[in-house]
């Protein structure tokens, strides 16, 4: 088999690049990358290298780092190198190696292509091949990815390109010796303690005995899955649309309607997967829509409430500020629900009735306030009312959602409050016939 010929069919026929485009090779010093390196020299395209040395392997790494160097000497192109403490940051962000691994080296290429202004780079390539994409549609058929999982990897992904994914790992090596290119054996390769090694080096050449053809027939169906991918993609986000209703940083969705959506599984996947939810819990928000109100799930950043009609998805509160202490002549004051603006005026004159507003006789008010979050154990006296009532009692009578309640805050006065921020003031502090002075509040909502 001609590789040469081949990669140039492959790019064309994908309408990858251009010979007047200018490439960024990522090259780890293995057999794939340096193959590369090779096919782009003899096809005459301009490129530049790019290694990352991740750090892993002590004097292995450093090897990589300086074979690479040579290499890139020896094309007589531009090399650049970063060092990255990936175990620092999986650690830091919770996430596995090879996950870190990747974040770090696409942030990088990304942040070259954005600052090669005098030269500018056209696409970042790697080395992705036939083998690669096989091992990635077994894994993700096994996480439960769905079919976004099992079209495999893209020849073409925003500035990402793979012009390897025609040829098998087979061809690489041979195509390696017959041109008498050296390369470097990666020794973390062989351990089956990473999960990708393990498809490699067991699970596939089990299948392999029995069914000789598996990696062709894998292959085969990831060119229809694409193809069902873009048409699946196509009819999913137009029955998302007609589902959610965005409010602020939330999604509401009406129940009913979800429950009678066709594919509701994939359907819910799609918008789940969204907010750091896996496949497995989809039968879980499922069931949830089928629970009591007040009922909900979590991930590690939102929520899924069932809320009487409604599924509501919201982000988990952030932990950061929880008061804010307000000083006399302090026209505005900036927090998580908005923005509220504060005016003492002579005006007497009553504004039409607004949650959103408050008028206060400013006798009854001494300064500094304070806005906080409320708390269990709060308790106002609702306008128009001379009693007093708890805030949860009162969040129960006007329905409010547990988002809503847990989002809600209290401006208060000496230790009374004097509004529930965008939702009643406190009879106390009314405007009376008495009123001499008026302090105006008003809350714009983000």
């Amino acid at each position: 088999m001609d590789l040469q010929k081949n990669f140039q069919q492959y790019i064309n026929s994908e309408v990858l690049f251009k010979p007047k485009d200018r490439l960024l090779i990522a090259v780890s010093g293995g057999v794939d990358s340096v193959v590369l390196c090779e096919l782009c020299k003899q096809a005459g395209y301009d490129f530049i290298i790019a290694h990352c040395n991740f750090q892993l392997r002590g004097a292995e790494s450093d090897g990589d780092e300086s074979f690479v160097k040579q290499l890139a000497g020896k094309y007589g192109v531009a090399y650049y190198v970063k060092h990255f403490d990936t175990e620092k940051y999986a650690a830091e962000n919770k996430i596995s190696i090879q996950v870190a691994a990747r974040d770090l080296r696409y942030k990088w290429f990304y942040e070259m292509v954005k600052q090669s202004l005098d030269q500018p780079i056209s696409f970042i390539l790697t080395a992705h091949h036939a083998d690669d994409n096989i091992e990635t549609i077994l894994m993700n058929f096994f996480k439960g990815t769905g079919i976004n999982g099992i079209k495999g990897i893209l020849p073409k992904n925003e500035k990402i390109l793979r012009p390897l994914l025609f040829a098998a790992k087979e061809e690489l090596l041979s195509f390696a010796k017959d041109n008498y290119l050296e390369y470097r054996e990666d020794s973390s390769n062989s351990s089956d303690k990473y999960t990708r090694n393990y498809f490699r080096n067991q699970l596939i050449p089990g299948l392999e005995k029995v069914f000789p053809q598996v990696k062709e027939n894998i292959l085969q169906n990831a060119e229809r899955f694409r193809d069902i991918h873009s048409l699946y993609n196509k009819a999913v986000q137009a029955e998302i649309k007609k589902l959610i209703f965005v409010k602020g940083n939330e999604w509401h969705i009406p129940v009913l309607k979800l429950l009678k959506t066709t594919g509701l599984n994939s359907i819910l996947y799609e918008i789940i997967k969204e907010v750091g939810f896996s496949a497995l819990q989809t039968a879980e928000v499922i069931k949830l829509l089928r629970s009591s109100s007040g009922k909900y799930i979590q991930s590690d950043s939102h929520r899924i409430l069932h809320n009487r009609k409604w599924l509501i998805i919201s982000p988990l509160n952030d932990p950061g500020l929880d008061h804010y202490i307000i000083e006399s002549g302090e026209k505005e004051v900036n927090f998580c629900l908005g923005k509220i603006k504060l005016d003492i005026s002579n005006d007497l004159k009553i504004m039409a009735a607004d949650k959103n507003t408050l008028q206060a006789d400013t006798s009854e008010i001494k300064f500094p306030l304070l806005l906080r979050k409320w708390k269990r154990g709060d308790y106002f006296y609702p306008l128009g009312m001379q009693k007093k009532k708890k805030l949860s009692r009162f969040f129960i009578d006007q329905k409010l959602s547990m988002n809503e309640k847990e989002n809600s805050w209290v401006l208060e006065s000496d230790k009374k409050i004097i509004w529930v921020v965008g939702q009643r003031m406190d009879n106390r502090f009314k405007i009376t016939d008495k009123t001499k002075e008026v302090l105006k509040l008003g809350l714009q909502c983000k």
